[in-house]
Formats: structure tokens, sequence, C-alpha cells
């Protein structure tokens, strides 16, 4: 495979979606509006939202060879991406993850099976798919990976990170991504010290730590970056959402992929916002996932304003 966009590496799994009214408190009962069931997992769902936009995508995880494994295949390949470099672990069990979505407001609770599958490294395949991409994008699960690639060589490709909340091994992606994008719920983990401190001084607090460019998002907010000491916001387009379970995902992916493009800071955000909106219109993480021509004019109707 050559000429890759984006080489994405990380978790791939099952999702069970249930839709209720109202999500219930400990001990009570309610009925279920309907469920489904679809691909999930944050590189897994990054790789079809970079293949849907239309980008030359190259995933690299595992599976069991269960039956969650073989739906998670068939749903990646149904989205056109290639599972070449997928690898099928004989007697593994592919992990699931519940997402319970209240019908009024999109607000999902999601509660995941650990990953058991052994551990991705750093093969002679990665290292030649890492030659041939422009952007690699790390998921959360192989935070691990980063100095490593990082240390492979000076002209490695652009490094994008999914940060989304504390654990083992972020410091040193702070200081060796390129793009270090987590989710404003970083912003309160204890190891931070930020306190009770404003939004905007613990953004340029963890900004400090950053090694590359800094990227928070912030939910049905948007997204806030540094750029030139400034600190910029990216509203969110009217976009009927219902399920919000793929967002953050698919703005990693678009991200990853505006860089590839050639997209400036500013652009990229905003391209990345319109993304992750628009594909908050349907239930699960990849049904709403727009095209490209949809993402480009929506993104283009969008502003980067700087905060006081």
């Amino acid at each position: 495979m050559k000429n890759i966009d984006v080489l994405v590496i990380g978790r791939s799994c099952l999702d069970y979606i249930a839709v209720v009214k109202q999500f219930p408190q400990e001990n009570q009962k309610i009925p279920l509006e309907f469920r489904l069931s679809d691909g999930g997992g944050q590189g897994g769902t990054a790789s079809c939202c970079i293949s849907r936009l239309g980008g030359k995508v190259a995933y690299v995880g595992k599976l069991g060879d269960d039956d969650e494994g073989k739906f998670c295949l068939k749903r990646l390949a149904d989205f056109g991406v290639a599972t070449d470099f997928i690898e099928i672990v004989n007697g593994g069990k592919t992990p699931v993850a519940y997402a319970f979505i209240t019908a009024a407001s999109g607000d999902r609770t999601i509660i995941y099976e650990r990953n058991e599958l052994p551990e991705i490294t750093m093969t002679r395949t990665i290292k030649d798919l890492l030659a041939q991409s422009k952007v690699v994008l790390l998921d959360p699960e192989v935070t691990y990976l980063g100095k490593q690639i990082h240390a492979l060589k000076a002209d490695h490709p652009k490094l994008v990170y999914d940060g989304e909340r504390w654990r083992d091994g972020i410091e040193d992606m702070m200081t060796t991504a390129d793009y270090f994008i987590p989710s404003s719920d970083l912003l309160d983990a204890n190891e931070l010290s930020f306190g009770k401190m404003p939004f905007n001084q613990r953004l340029f607090g963890l900004n400090s730590r950053v090694f590359g460019n800094l990227i928070v998002t912030h939910g049905q907010d948007g997204a806030y970056y540094v750029f030139d000491d400034k600190l910029y916001h990216v509203a969110v387009p009217k976009v009927n959402a219902i399920d919000t379970i793929g967002a953050g995902d698919n703005f990693h992916a678009a991200f990853a992929l505006a860089l590839a493009k050639g997209f400036d800071l500013h652009q990229s955000v905003k391209f990345s916002v319109a993304v992750a909106s628009l594909s908050c219109r349907e239930y699960g993480g990849r049904k709403g996932i727009p095209g490209i021509r949809e993402a480009l004019d929506v993104s283009s109707k969008l502003a980067e304003r700087v905060m006081e």
C-alpha cells in the first residue's frame, strides 16, 4: 500500500447501542426505545471516517476470531477500509462496549470492556507503513507507541494523538505528538494540578506542557486551540444531533486527513468540527459521517474566533 494519507493505529470493538428516553438512576427500571449494533473503537471508527471522506487510510489493529471480531471486520470493509493490516488473534476475545443514548439530549453513557487482546507492537510492517504515510493517528489505547514512532527517524509522519483522558504514558505524548488533541475532561485531571483555575488558564497551562500544537475538544461547545500565543475557538454548526458517540473519533479522523491534504491549522480545526458535528445526526458513530463535499461546505461557513 503506497501514498497513504493517514495511518491509524488503535482499538476496534463491537458497540451495542441502546436508546432510552431518559438515562435511569440506580435501581430504576425503564423501557428500551430501540437498540442496534455497529463497529466501534476509536481507531476503527476513525478509519471508517477517513475512508468515507475520500482519504487513503491504512488501519492497524487486532480483533479476535470470534463472531464479534468477524462483525467488526465486515463493518470496516463496508466503509472501504483495507483489512490487510488487522491481525486476527486465534482464540482472542474482541472487546465490546455498551452505549446508552439519551434520546432527549443525544448524550451517551458508555460502559466498555478492557481490551484483553495482545498489545500492538512496532513491527516491520508498521515501520514500512509509517514510511509511506503523511500522517499517523494514534488512539488512546496505543499511547505507548508514540515515543517509539517519534524515535524512528527525523522525517517521521506528522503524529496526531487522541488524548481523551489522563493515562499512563500521556506525558510522553505531550512531548512527542505534533498535534495533541484531548477532550476538555483532561483539563480536570488531578495530575495537572489546575485546581479551580478558569478554563482559559487551564488550557494555556496545558499548552505550556505540550511540544506541538494543542487542540482541545469541548463537546457541544466545539473546539479550542492555541496559535501564536492566542486562544481560538470554533463553535459547532447547527445540526440535529441525536447521538454523540462517535464525535470525538470523527474529529480526530477529520483532523488527521485535513493535515494530510495540506490544510492549515485554522482550516483543519473547522473541518474537524464540521465532520464531528455532522456525524451526530444518526445513531452510532459511523452512519452519520458526511461525504467530503458536505463536510467542506459546512466547514467553509465556520469561523475561528480569538478568545479574550
